[in-house]
């Protein structure tokens, strides 16, 4: 007879759904059903919910209210910084005369009004709350409450207790501006509709009546009525076209909206006159449904492009607003992010921020780093691994050394970056624009042809003709084949990790017919080891390390690196000199050291003996990457190093090789390791041993051959040949000097985002033509059609809106795009350092 054991699995919890402990006395009764809850918490938001006359809230949920996980509670202790005065003076302001404060911030977790409710509700129990508003729409809080009996502080967790986590909300000059703004465009977008609708119900009596079935009167009240309600479309909702007209005009620089106001402004003047004079034909219906396609066609492409496009705040507000700063006595505090400077201890706890830049002294984490690097795995970092402001950390808590914070962060590099690149245009949006203001120039005569014509051939049609000749070939989408294009193609290369820095970097990058790889850092990870030493003499091992530790010990090549674990106090060298390319010497107990390359380190032989035997070991022990340490000319030990080769090197290399593009290894190290390396990546064109004026000659005789050529590096070696590029693009641990010269830098360690990035500066290129064609065709076609009075003005206006349409739908196409997959790679011979 088998023992069965009876488990029941505890009920959930009404209202959040958690397992309820046996024998838990709280419920709630609702529709004569007694449910249970988990705890005393849940018993009280939700008899509140019920009392308060919302119980339809757990009737019709869909889903349980997010409750604060792990990573919320290890927030409650840093809501005492919100409670700073230099922090809240960012975003608290004073309220009236009775000396409350105001503040606006970010809810997170609301999802219908009974969420609303129950903020309010709970916050206006509060003593010390003068009075609290949910914004539903934009799940924001405004509050109000008197300091001097309440402190920000307990009012966040007071949020935070019933599972809702809140953060300041203080949007910056340009947010408001770009907020105000679209605020005014949806009001004048509203009038615009409203009195589109009435007027044209006006004019459709008009319009189907026989001769005598509307009397005078009739007609005249219509009109009258149709002259109120397009009144205020023309002087408010159509403002915007007569600003930017007059604006074009005072730069003598035509643009779209000059035609608009043209036909806009002429088509209410003949009507009001018209009207007032009860002489001639009155087009008050043209005007409000010009005015409504224009107004809604810009609206509905200005939000498509701030969607896919770029954002000021979006990597500014990455790093968090508070911090915990290890104090020198072991304590900790916490203070506004803002304050850390360099040096600094900062202690990270699981699901924080990483505040500023820094490297790790103690603790090993996987940490998010997709915002800045778009690699959705989180990476493992440990100490002595450096680590970037605006990562998340996921698991163990780390403490970290600071080493730039506030405006000197990588972020702030990075979003200084990419206003570089969107404050110039390239070549072909330059040509777009030139080509937008010679149309509307031409059109503009050729109204005028048009409309003496017509005043010949019909005068009582030559207004609206005049009319839908202005807006049919309003060009419109021409002007934006090429922003909004580019305004997608930038938008898709952030999320993948590459940042463009220069405006003309996309339009080259579709173009190139070469890539050139630097080898260590590049095409390698740039981690050097030492994995052998082979003294010459009576000097040990041991000691031979140490003086190449001493040498390398202020430099930030990888080379360098391999040498910081044999490191001596007691060595220190001095009068360092790097040569580039070749190696470094200093100063050591009296003698003259260097390390580099076996040519270098050798040339300061003292004296023929020396360099017999110098010849007797200038090869290097084996196939591989070799230093060599010498003491006045004198050899005194090899050194073997190891650097391992990238994951997605070989990938990216065939990618690349099938885009059709030519690929070519150019590199300063021993023939024997770039040979090695060339072979395994299967790389036909390779160069080594060359210096950085060899590779920048090696560059300028590819351009002389007509060549188009894209430089990958990340070293102050490179810096040279990236700025003699036609597209440079810097590793993501590229040195600061490199990443200033680039065209792009990669955020992310991975090759294969350069492929990816060829490919949709290619698509960028393609859509960006399409669009251009399409304008061009549109514009040639509809302008005979409108001249010979085949489109009505209402056709005009919603024929030009949906041009736009069409240009815009086509650049966000983009933000769909999706990597063509890569060929396959041989697996059968496994690709090693």
């Amino acid at each position: 007879m088998s023992d069965v054991t009876d488990v029941t699995t505890p009920a959930p919890c009404y209202h959040c759904g958690n397992p309820v402990p046996a024998g838990a006395p709280w419920s709630i009764t609702l529709d004569d059903h007694a449910h249970p809850l988990c705890c005393p918490g849940c018993e009280a938001v939700a008899h509140a919910i019920v009392d308060g006359g919302l119980e339809s809230y757990y009737r019709y949920r869909t889903e349980l209210p997010e409750r604060p996980d792990e990573r919320q509670a290890a927030k409650a202790d840093t809501w005492s910084v919100f409670d700073d005065p230099g922090l809240q003076a960012q975003f608290v302001h004073p309220d009236g005369d009775e000396g409350n404060v105001k503040a606006t911030l970010a809810i997170e977790g609301i999802t219908c009004a009974a969420c609303a409710w129950l903020i309010e509700h709970r916050l206006n129990a509060l003593t010390g709350i003068a009075s609290s508003a949910v914004n539903l729409t934009h799940h924001r809080l405004r509050v109000s409450w008197d300091p001097q009996q309440l402190k920000l502080s307990q009012l966040l967790a007071e949020l935070a207790a019933i599972g809702y986590d809140a953060q300041p909300y203080e949007p910056d000059q340009a947010q408001t501006r770009m907020q105000h703004e679209e605020r005014m465009n949806v009001r004048r977008l509203i009038i615009a509709a409203v009195g589109m609708m009435q007027v044209m119900m006006f004019s459709i009596p008009i319009y189907v009546s026989g001769p005598g079935e509307i009397s005078d009167d009739f007609y005249a009240l219509f009109h009258w009525l149709s002259f109120a309600l397009a009144t205020p479309v023309v002087f408010f909702s159509a403002q915007p076209f007569f600003r930017n007209a007059l604006r074009d005009l005072r730069t003598g620089v035509l643009g779209m909206d000059v035609p608009v106001s043209l036909a806009i402004g002429g088509a209410y003047l003949a009507s009001s006159y018209a009207v007032l004079f009860n002489v001639g034909e009155v087009y008050f219906d043209s005007v409000a449904m010009f005015t409504f396609f224009l107004l809604f066609g810009r609206y509905v492409e200005g939000r498509a492009r701030r969607r896919s496009g770029h954002s000021g705040n979006a990597l500014s507000g990455v790093l968090p607003i508070s911090a915990t700063r290890l104090e020198s006595d072991g304590s900790e505090r916490i203070l506004p992010a803002s304050e850390l400077s360099p040096g600094d201890r900062v202690l990270i706890k699981p699901g924080h921020g990483v505040p500023a830049d820094g490297i790790i002294e103690e603790g090993e984490s996987s940490l998010d780093e997709s915002m800045l690097t778009g690699e959705y795995l989180p990476v493992t970092r440990r100490m002595g691994d450096p680590i970037t402001g605006g990562s998340q950390n996921m698991e163990n808590p780390l403490v970290i050394r600071v080493t730039h914070a506030g405006r000197d962060a990588r972020v702030a590099g990075i979003v200084d970056l990419t206003d570089r690149a969107f404050a110039s245009r390239p070549r072909l949006a330059q040509m777009a624009a030139r080509m937008a203001h010679l149309f509307v120039l031409r059109l503009l005569v050729v109204t005028a042809c048009v409309t003496i014509a017509w005043w010949f051939i019909d005068p009582s049609r030559m207004l609206w003709v005049l009319l839908s000749v202005l807006v049919v070939t309003c060009p419109c989408a021409l002007a934006l084949a090429t922003p909004a294009a580019l305004t997608a193609g930038h938008g898709q290369l952030r999320k993948r990790g590459v940042l463009i820095t220069r405006a003309d970097a996309m339009e080259t990058l579709s173009n190139v017919t070469r890539v050139i790889f630097d080898k260590t850092g590049t095409l390698t990870r740039g981690e050097m080891h030492l994995t052998q030493t082979q003294p010459f003499g009576e000097l040990t091992a041991e000691r031979a390390r140490a003086i190449a530790a001493a040498l390398e010990a202020h430099s930030e090549h990888p080379i360098a690196r391999a040498f910081r674990p044999f490191r001596e106090a007691t060595l220190q060298a001095k009068d360092i000199h790097s040569h580039t390319g070749q190696g470094l010497e200093g100063s050591l107990n009296g003698a003259r050291w260097r390390l580099g390359k076996p040519r270098f380190a050798i040339n300061g032989a003292m004296d023929s003996a020396i360099n017999g035997a110098v010849d007797d070991v200038i090869a290097a022990p084996a196939k591989g990457q070799w230093l060599l340490l010498s003491e006045n000319g004198a050899p005194r030990a090899w050194f073997g190093l190891h650097d391992g080769v990238r994951d997605d090197a070989a990938a990216t290399i065939k990618a690349l090789q099938a885009l059709g593009l030519s690929v070519e290894l150019l590199s300063g190290d021993t023939q024997d390791a770039v040979e090695s390396l060339a072979n395994q990546l299967d790389i036909a064109t390779w160069h080594a041993g060359t210096s950085p004026e060899g590779k920048l000659a090696r560059m300028k005789e590819l351009q002389a051959a007509g060549e188009t050529v894209v430089m990958i590096g990340d070293g102050i070696n490179d810096v040279p040949v990236l700025a003699g590029a036609d597209v440079a693009i810097a590793m993501n641990g590229a040195t600061d000097l490199a990443r200033t010269r680039a065209d792009a830098v990669l955020l992310s360690p991975r090759l294969m985002r350069i492929f990816e990035a060829i490919e949709i500066s290619r698509a960028t290129r393609r859509i960006m033509r399409q669009n251009m064609i399409w304008s061009v065709c549109y514009n040639f076609s509809a302008l005979p059609l409108a001249a010979m009075g085949l489109v009505p003005p209402w056709l005009a206006a919603i024929g030009m809106s949906l041009s736009s349409l069409v240009v815009v739908g086509n650049a966000l196409r983009l933000s769909r795009w999706r990597t063509q997959p890569a060929p396959a790679l041989d697996t059968s011979t496994p690709v090693t350092a």
